[in-house]
C-alpha cells in the first residue's frame, strides 16, 4: 500500500515581521520532496501532525485529512496547513 502525500502550505502569517526563512503566504512543500526547504522550527511542529495524518488518524476538531498549525517564532507566526493526499 503506498503511503499518502503530505503537502505542506503557508496560508497566513499573522506576526509583525517578515519570516526569517523567507517563507511568503502561498508557499507549499511536498513533505517527501522538499522538507529541506521548509524552516526547521516549523517542521518540528509539523511532524507530529504529519505522522497522526499519514498514518490514517485524523486531528480532532480539524477538517479531515488536514491539520493547521503555527510556527513557534513569536515574531512571524506562519500559519501552515497540512493536507494528507490520499493515492488513487
Amino acid at each position: 500500500m503506498k503511503r499518502p502525500q503530505i503537502k505542506i502550505t503557508l496560508i497566513d502569517r499573522l506576526g509583525p515581521m517578515g519570516c526569517h526563512r523567507g517563507h511568503k503566504v502561498g508557499d507549499c512543500y511536498d513533505f517527501d520532496t522538499e522538507r529541506g526547504q521548509l524552516c526547521p522550527m516549523a517542521m518540528h511542529v509539523a511532524f507530529p501532525y504529519i505522522d497522526i495524518l499519514r498514518y490514517g488518524g485524523e486531528i480532532p476538531g480539524q477538517k479531515p485529512g488536514t491539520a493547521v498549525f503555527a510556527c513557534p517564532d513569536v515574531d512571524t507566526l506562519n500559519v501552515f496547513q497540512i493536507e494528507r493526499i490520499d493515492a488513487e
